[in-house]
């Protein structure tokens, strides 16, 4: 589904993602991880073709792609944003907010796409009236995917799509992504700063640092904390907080 070589992209004149090489296949889930500002978001943004590459080279599902997507691209890669409330404007009702890929791409049937979409992610039709802030976080995050699969896509792209939720909220919709992609054979590629939630969904994840991969494992292995990399090693650490008689108090004034 993706291949990425020696992968590119520089902003204000630095290589935020500095020559990434790595494979999807067909049906699989693959996570990126890191700290803030190691490059995630920006490497999906490029595959999204929402920031130019700016070296190397990327095939999405064997087309080539420069970072500056095409509508037709549009309809099988979809982008599921970190905010579900940013991400849908606050003067569109979940209808005209699902209708909108439709119109964008003179797709038909949309009354009965909007109903299984909704259908699909757990809301229903009685939500077609509805504005955002009339919706819970979990809620607004339903739509945003409702949203993305409207085009019914190959490829989805979720930039850390429960980051801004409740835990309740962030397991509802850990289970519709796991649900849709077993339904619907969906290949993802998912950044998160969270290890428990990248566990639980992918089946590979690469650790990135700096803009560089600096480690590739699949779940088993990180789960059981297998990691060479230091970068690595210090993401599980952290991700299983802190035992307070490890941390040497700092001296008093």
């Amino acid at each position: 589904m993706i291949a990425a070589k020696d992968l590119t992209v520089a902003l204000g004149g630095r290589d935020v993602v500095a020559g990434v090489s790595f494979t999807i296949a067909t049906g699989e889930a693959f996570g990126v991880v890191g700290e803030s500002g190691s490059g995630k978001s920006t490497l999906l943004r490029a595959i999204a073709g929402l920031v130019p590459i700016t070296g190397g080279t990327l095939a999405v599902d064997g087309a080539a792609a420069t970072g500056t997507g095409s509508r037709e691209g549009g309809r099988w890669v979809q982008l599921v944003f970190q905010d579900p409330y940013g991400s849908l404007h606050p003067r569109h009702t979940v209808e005209r907010a699902l209708a909108e890929p439709l119109i964008i791409h003179h797709v038909r049937d949309r009354d009965a796409r909007i109903t299984a979409a909704l259908d699909a992610v757990g809301l229903g039709s009685g939500f077609r009236s509805r504005y955002p802030h009339q919706l819970s976080g979990g809620q607004r995050q339903r739509v945003a995917i409702a949203r993305a699969l409207m085009l019914s896509p190959r490829l989805l792209l979720l930039d850390e799509p429960t980051s801004a939720l409740d835990v309740l909220a962030q397991a509802e919709v850990i289970e519709l992504l796991a649900r849709l992609r077993a339904e619907r054979g969906l290949s993802f590629l998912l950044v998160s700063h969270d290890l428990a939630v990248v566990a639980t969904l992918v089946d590979r994840v690469a650790v990135m640092a700096d803009g560089r991969f600096v480690e590739t494992l699949d779940v088993a292995a990180l789960r059981k904390g297998s990691a060479q990399s230091p970068q690595t090693r210090a993401l599980i650490a952290a991700s299983r907080g802190f035992r307070r008689g490890e941390v040497t108090p700092a001296a008093r004034p």
